[in-house]
């Protein structure tokens, strides 16, 4: 039913604090619990208003006008049981505890079209759908974790998760991921495209009208995804203009409050037709460009060419295709939300590895908006088989620990806001290093080394042969030799201190020692912090085999308080 106070601005509530946290917790070691908990009390940043505008690239609070970033997690609920994965496993408030306290304030929430238009999904119960499929197991684990979401009808089921998400202090993005229940995305699913077998523009249309009015009530629905990675054979722009037009006015029309979201083509990767041709409306400031960025088509090259080439060719066509939209002059930027980027979270994929400290780099120097895929460590159902493990999912597949264990500083970077429009602090640099999540800082004892990026150092660079600079202090950074420790050092105008970006990936940064020899700054192995400078393999060699990812380095610029 509709809020007949939808016009009045609606104040997110308080994310739940510490205590009640840990008390989600209390039945694991301490140690375990308070490595959860330490991204929410980093990326707290208070009460937020809601509902969410746009202002150019950004998104912001319709209230205040402050800027608010999204860092989502996507959840599945979009797969032939119709249920949000994981409710088998966990119950639903430690679920959402447990987003909150990985450092998320937002889940990318998926959504079948017929869940909302079919007749047979109305009575539709939970442990009925289960059920239908075969999943005892599930059924019995849902009925046991879940006791009162069993018997509600699926539609009921979708809404209860809405909820929980909004009583954990969390945001919520409903998208539309596809029409028929299934597993996503194959060029010839008939899913892929306005017209295809399953995707039937008008039923479409009526989906989200039923969504969006459904949920106009709930603040914690800041926008609604029109359609996820929209492909195939029959894709065309002319026809993306088309229906993208009208499902923006069915949303605004029946959700004044919420985000409209808009993908490209090609699944999710292409929206470079909107530089000669912009889309012409803003639906009152609601609009939002969304792409999808991952290893896919380029896993071989990921796996077996020199990642600095890889990456620098990766971060262009990016650029050239999505990336663009945040960058136009005179008003004409649009905030680009990355709703799916991800990798194996084992670790043991060679080319997801290598992309994902590209990937990483890029979003912190852009400061993007994103939504990782996925949360679920495991689906109900998915190719034939029941339990089916998602190696990409942040959590394992019992759903209580992180799937990798490093989690939180591995990401804790790209998930503070690092760019503020609004701020009056003077701007400075983050050095950071992708592959570890770290960055660089001086210690109490001047000493140059990888730490928490949450207390980063400061730094200024003038470019090419110029010194890195202590926005601290007076100090510079300075080579010492091959093997040796960077140091900081007041003599910043001779060649040991003047540094160069080289590679065609533009990460690595270059210096001189005492006898002219070029040594790049280089991560050390293992848990050591030190930072040291090394010689700089493979530059120029497309299919060198060694990877130089250790000796990847970003200036990331910022503007906000440390």
């Amino acid at each position: 039913m509709a809020d007949p106070e939808l016009h009045r601005p609606h104040r997110m509530l308080r994310r739940r604090g510490a205590p009640m946290l840990l008390q989600r917790w209390a039945w694991l070691p301490a140690a375990s619990a308070l490595v959860l908990l330490l991204p929410v009390l980093f990326l707290h940043q208070g009460v937020e208003a809601l509902p969410l505008s746009t202002r150019g690239r950004w998104m912001v609070d319709a209230v205040s006008g402050q800027r608010v970033k999204l860092r989502c997690v996507n959840w599945a609920a979009h797969m032939p049981a119709v249920v949000p994965e994981g409710l088998d496993k966990q119950p639903l408030d430690d679920i959402v505890a447990r987003v909150a306290a990985l450092g998320f304030n937002c889940v990318r929430l998926t959504w079948a079209t017929y869940l909302f238009t079919r007749p047979r999904y109305e009575n539709l119960t939970v442990a009925g759908s289960l059920s239908a499929l075969g999943l005892d197991e599930a059924a019995a684990g849902l009925a046991a974790n879940n006791p009162f979401v069993s018997a509600l009808a699926v539609r009921e089921a979708y809404a209860e998760v809405v909820r929980a998400i909004g009583e954990a202090g969390l945001m919520a993005v409903l998208d539309n991921h596809v029409s028929r229940p299934q597993w996503c995305c194959a060029s010839n699913d008939g899913n892929g495209f306005f017209g295809d077998l399953f995707f039937d523009p008008e039923e479409w249309l009526r989906g989200l009208e039923a969504v969006a009015t459904r949920f106009r009530g709930s603040p914690q629905v800041v926008g609604m995804s029109m359609r996820n990675e929209l492909r195939g054979a029959n894709q065309s722009e002319a026809a993306w203009r088309r229906y993208v037009t009208r499902g923006a006015r069915t949303i605004h029309r029946a959700n004044p409050d919420a985000l409209i979201i808009v993908s490209g083509l090609s699944y999710d990767t292409d929206l470079s037709f909107l530089a000669a041709r912009p889309l012409p409306s803003r639906f009152d400031d609601k609009l939002v460009l969304e792409a999808h960025w991952y290893s896919f088509g380029k896993r071989e090259d990921w796996a077996s060419r020199s990642p600095d080439r890889v990456c620098a060719d990766a971060a262009r066509e990016f650029e050239n295709r999505a990336g663009f939209v945040t960058r136009g002059d005179d008003g004409s930027s649009w905030p680009l939300f990355v709703s799916e980027f991800g990798v194996d979270q084992r670790g043991t994929n060679r080319a997801d590895n290598r992309f994902l400290s590209c990937f990483l780099a890029f979003a912190a120097e852009r400061d993007l908006d994103w939504g990782m895929w996925a949360l679920q460590g495991s689906y109900y159902w998915r190719n034939g088989q029941p339990g089916f493990a998602e190696t990409y999912g942040v959590l394992d597949a019992n759903w209580d620990l992180p799937r990798n264990p490093r989690f939180p500083e591995r990401f804790r970077l790209i998930q503070g806001m690092l760019q503020d429009p609004d701020s009056q602090v003077p701007a400075y640099l983050i050095i950071y290093h992708p592959l570890s999540g770290q960055c660089l800082l001086a210690d109490d004892t001047s000493n140059v080394v990888l730490g928490d990026c949450r207390s980063r150092s400061k730094w200024s660079y003038g470019g090419n042969g110029t010194a890195i600079l202590s926005a601290e202090s007076s100090l510079c950074l300075r080579t010492v030799g091959d093997g040796s420790p960077v140091v900081l050092s007041p003599s910043c105008s001779d060649d040991q201190s003047a540094w160069t970006m080289i590679s065609s990936s533009g990460f690595r940064i270059a210096g001189m020692d005492a006898g002219g020899s070029r040594l790049c700054l280089q991560g050390s192995s293992g848990d050591s912090p030190t930072v040291e400078t090394r010689q700089c393999p493979c530059l120029g060699d497309p299919i060198c085999s060694e990877n130089p990812q250790r000796q990847w380095f970003r200036f990331v610029p910022s503007n906000v308080v440390v």
